[in-house]
């Protein structure tokens, strides 16, 4: 669906950790499908050549797949065009939900579902647990992003948010660089965003562009966010 630096801990380069996601095509046949994001450039070079490919867009109409044209999702296929649903009022926020249902409905339109099953399944979906996952609280919008455990990923959630944003940042290191998220939380994080658990690398590649405050506890760093917030802020 995309491919961001993640599990270099493990993987040690992008190359071969791109190299890993890609043997998902290697026991499809002939008559299988890949599905893949158009407007990801470091995914399309892995588009297999010996199976149908199928892609899926928010930016750009494709050839066969799912894109959005204006607020509607198109499905083209063999030569014929369909209209399946118009999505963003029912969507969770965030573009990567959108690109997520794009792909779904490439999915399962291809498995045999009808344009009404798709339009249901997505007027029903409220989004899964820890991905900006909304906690009800008073003053102050607590929302869970715990699925967030990598640089992109944690950038998605960012921009879908407006407003001032109190951020928890820790988890276990996987080998990413911390520095292409300085500009994005300066920007969007209130002034004490509280930083827990893998601490020293985070706030080493992040120092200067926000005041950090530490935290040795998730329910520690729950507590200074909230402390910190103002009404109509977001803690995430």
């Amino acid at each position: 669906m995309n491919l961001t630096p993640d599990h270099l801990d493990r993987h040690h380069t992008l190359q071969a950790y791109a190299a890993a996601k890609a043997r998902i095509f290697e026991n499809q046949t002939p008559q299988d499908a890949a599905i893949l994001n158009a407007d990801d450039a470091a995914t399309t070079p892995y588009a297999p050549s010996k199976l149908q490919v199928f892609w899926f867009s928010r930016k750009q109409r494709v050839e066969q797949g799912a894109y959005l044209s204006g607020d509607e999702i198109m499905f083209p296929r063999g030569g014929r065009e369909e209209a399946i649903s118009s999505p963003k009022r029912y969507l969770p926020r965030g573009a990567h939900n959108l690109e997520n249902v794009l792909a779904a409905v490439a999915a399962t339109r291809l498995a045999g579902s009808t344009p009404a099953a798709i339009r249901s399944g997505i007027k029903s979906f409220a989004g899964v647990e820890h991905r900006s996952n909304w906690c009800p609280r008073l003053r102050v919008r607590y929302y869970n992003d715990s699925k967030a455990t990598n640089v992109d990923a944690t950038l998605k959630a960012l921009d879908a948010f407006p407003g001032r944003i109190l951020i928890i940042l820790g988890g276990k290191d996987k080998g990413s660089d911390y520095t292409a998220a300085a500009e994005a939380v300066a920007r969007k994080s209130g002034p004490r965003p509280a930083h827990c658990s893998a601490a020293p690398k985070i706030e080493s590649q992040i120092t200067g562009s926000v005041a950090i405050d530490r935290a040795e506890t998730l329910e520690r760093a729950v507590e200074i966010a909230s402390h910190a917030a103002r009404p109509g802020d977001v803690s995430c």
